[in-house]
């Protein structure tokens, strides 16, 4: 049974990253985010960190460019299988990185596996949607302020603790998520930066393709997010994997 949170606590409820199990190396992101002995998998050429008791698993293997496929599995009797997948996927316009050198404005898409621990986005919550899902509001931000102390987290502009007034261009702008009413119709938040290392950017969503390439998240028709969001599943310990 999936896991009820409220909206108001989740910002604060949500872990910071523990220990996902993969092996004897780290996981490729930040020093909060480190992998115990565990186990990993390879799905569809791409190498997946598992958390303890993992059975959902969202694939993004680069096929050319800033183009991706990207595929969500499922685990049941003991095996992996492919649920459903979008050839169409995009990745940020100047290509992927390592999580540690990544830039806050660069473009680029981080390496790695993340956890995936909660949805947003510009409907009403529906009965087959995890609990965990939030519906944006007048105000919402994620917040990109290097200045704050809630960097590249969710937060309303009437909670204060960021400068919300600045630009989206500006190096310490946020992002006014009603701002993009198609791309964030359906999204799922990753923890990459979830330890909040400033200038290394943060709001890295799996969302609905916009235009072109995105500017380091991942993006796939609207379809595959709709189907995401009906399957998303807390208590299933979902993470997505980004490969070369």
């Amino acid at each position: 049974m999936k896991r009820v949170l409220t909206v108001g606590l989740l910002a604060t409820l949500l872990p910071v990253l523990g220990a996902p199990g993969v092996s004897a190396e780290p996981m490729e992101s930040d020093a909060p985010e480190r992998a115990a002995h565990g186990s990993h998998v390879r799905l569809d050429g791409v190498r997946v960190h598992l958390r303890p008791g993992t059975r959902q698993v969202v694939t993004v293997n680069r096929t050319r460019g800033h183009h991706a496929r990207v595929t969500f599995w499922g685990r049941g009797g003991g095996q992996w299988r492919q649920r459903f997948q979008a050839k169409d996927g995009r990745i940020g316009y100047s290509g992927l990185v390592r999580p540690k050198r990544r830039v806050q404005g660069s473009g680029k898409t981080p390496l790695g596996t993340f956890r995936l621990p909660f949805a947003f986005g510009t409907h009403k919550q529906r009965d087959r949607w995890d609990p965990s899902y939030r519906r944006i509001r007048r105000g919402d931000y994620w917040v990109l302020d290097n200045g704050s102390n809630h960097y590249n987290r969710y937060r309303n502009k009437s909670q204060g603790g960021f400068r919300w007034r600045l630009p989206a261009s500006h190096p310490n702008g946020s992002e006014r998520l009603k701002d993009y009413p198609v791309q964030y119709e359906f999204s799922i938040v990753t923890t990459f930066n979830w330890g909040q290392v400033r200038r290394r950017g943060g709001a890295i969503f799996l969302h609905v393709n916009g235009s072109g390439a995105t500017a380091g998240c991942v993006s796939t028709p609207r379809p595959f997010l709709r189907r995401a969001l009906a399957r998303l599943d807390q208590d299933l310990k979902p993470v997505i994997a980004i490969g070369r």
